[in-house]
């Protein structure tokens, strides 16, 4: 197996991305690897809306300029990973970097220079999974590099075994051959 010297974490910054970073952490210091934490800033959050009357009859807005994009991104970067600064101490060499374009292409760009890409994937329905897609799956395809997908845990109970446990527990007919 080949060794892990560069771990790569992408971040939306959401609650769920924090899942793995905190993975990506833990496992860069038991690999003495370098972390590089990677945010896609989101350039359609950058639209100013005119604020007068006739706004909505036509609004084309004003984009900020990609240097004010990137600086706000840096900020909401730097914000994230406040909370986790002791267990970023752990890690011999942590990078951040944000870029602008397109998500999944971005994460493979960045996955040249890496040996592990660590997402955080996000459970959706399956009607929307299917309509959009996964970020996740995307990068998996055009990742050089192997993808490690960490989800949060299932909820225990009843919602668990679902409809198949249910089933196989059903009284069935004996099949008389």
């Amino acid at each position: 197996m080949k060794d892990i010297k560069s771990i790569l974490v992408p971040t939306d910054l959401t609650d769920n991305s924090r899942r793995g970073s905190l993975y990506s952490c833990a496992l860069a210091a038991q690999n003495q690897a370098t972390l590089t934490i990677l945010h896609i800033a989101n350039d359609l959050a950058a639209w100013e809306y005119l604020c007068d009357d006739s706004a909505f009859l036509y609004s084309p807005g004003k984009t900020w300029p990609a240097d004010r994009i990137i600086a706000e991104a840096h900020l909401e970067l730097n914000r994230f990973i406040e909370p986790h600064l002791m267990t970023l101490r752990r890690v011999p060499r942590v990078t951040k970097r944000i870029v602008l374009g397109r998500i999944a292409e971005e994460i493979a760009d960045a996955a040249e220079h890496a040996d592990l890409v660590i997402m955080s994937r996000r459970r959706r329905r399956k009607l929307y999974h299917w309509v959009s897609g996964s970020i996740t799956d995307r990068v998996t395809r055009l990742c050089p590099c192997p993808v490690l997908s960490v989800t949060e845990p299932l909820p225990s109970g009843r919602w668990r075994g679902g409809f198949a446990a249910n089933f196989f527990r059903w009284p069935r007919p004996a099949l008389g051959l």
